[in-house]
């Protein structure tokens, strides 16, 4: 019975206690966290640096609101005489959710391969890898249990019955994944990419709060797609799509963004992007994005739809992003190389 008072008060985090399923912290704008999809799609931009950092918060209307920060930087390189790239980088991430403020902290550098296939067009196979280490945490002083009830109501001066070694604990964690990406036709702006990624590969073990209990952190498996298409001299259109499986849980997620380029086609000084990706089930997200090299910024908000709705009011996430992107001024600079890697 303690443990289960204990799981509510926790909220996300009562996945301590039993089989991890579905536990990784995603955003709605998966056009601006790429290696939380897949490792293998670091260094599919143009330009050499490339650092992005969202926020999300959710659920304000439920609970207490779950906020997400994350922090990722890549730097591509050219290898050798040819047309191959490598792309290193690694990502920072933050979540606090539910009443104890249950804290995930991940600090994950990453690195990428990219193999070019082609003499004639940007096409490449790209194999990457990310590790690192994770913290999870829990504000003791915020738990209630049954053991805090003296039978008139709630007494914070008796101790909570929980026999808890520490308030947090860590663990390594790694990923992988594989993506292959191209230009489509003659257009080096038309191209596309598909890849697949493997999650928590060393499937990281003792996860809780209690020393008597371990617990087995479930793989996620990610299928991502892309395809960016020219429909005038100033305009685009982008479409991703995201599929995700964590033990019995399941997510999918897609949508588009049409993207206006004003002042000059080759190199314009402001670009607009707007659009809706969709949550299946769960939500409908506008989102609209605004570059001006070398920042842009982009907001979305997720509309839930699903059953929760009644309590949400149909309010879900709110996500705003930033990113600094470039070409640099080095000997190692893609941007003036025959091929490189990009979507």
């Amino acid at each position: 019975m303690k443990k289960s008072i204990l799981l509510l008060t926790l909220g996300i985090g009562a996945s301590q206690l039993q089989p991890c399923k579905a536990q990784d912290v995603h955003f709605s704008q998966i056009f601006e966290t790429p290696l939380l999809r897949n490792p293998a799609l670091a260094g599919l931009f143009d330009g050499d640096l490339r650092i992005q950092s969202v926020y999300r918060t959710q659920w304000n209307t439920v609970t207490v609101p779950y906020q997400t920060t994350s922090v990722h930087a890549e730097f591509k390189m050219p290898v050798g005489r040819g047309d191959d790239f490598l792309t290193i980088g690694g990502q920072v991430v933050y979540d606090k959710a539910g009443t104890v403020s249950l804290t995930s902290t991940q600090v994950l550098p990453s690195i990428n391969y990219h193999k070019s296939l082609s003499d004639e067009k940007n096409t490449y196979l790209s194999l990457g890898f990310m590790a690192g280490w994770v913290q999870r945490r829990i504000d003791v002083s915020k738990m209630t249990t049954n053991s805090q009830f003296d039978g008139t109501g709630y007494n914070p001066l008796l101790g909570t019955g929980e026999a808890l070694t520490s308030p947090a604990y860590s663990y390594f964690d790694g990923s992988a994944g594989m993506s292959f990406s191209s230009q489509i036709g003659e257009n080096e702006n038309n191209n596309f990419f598909i890849g697949l990624a493997y999650h928590h590969f060393n499937r990281p073990k003792k996860l809780s709060f209690y020393s008597s209990t371990e617990v087995e952190m479930e793989p996620r498996i990610v299928a991502s797609g892309g395809v960016r298409i020219s429909l005038a001299d100033n305009a685009f259109v982008t479409f991703e799509t995201d599929y995700s499986k964590q033990g019995t849980y399941n997510e999918t997620m897609g949508g588009a963004l049409f993207s206006w380029k004003l002042g000059e086609n080759e190199n314009p000084r402001y670009l607009i992007h707007a659009g809706t990706y969709f949550r299946w089930k769960d939500a409908i997200i506008p989102a609209a994005k605004l570059e001006f090299r070398p920042l842009a910024v982009a907001i979305s908000y997720d509309a839930n739809i699903s059953p929760l709705k009644k309590a949400s009011r149909g309010q879900g996430g709110f996500e705003v992003s930033l990113t600094y992107q470039k070409y640099l001024n080095t000997q190692y600079s893609s941007l003036d190389a025959v091929r490189c890697p990009r979507f």
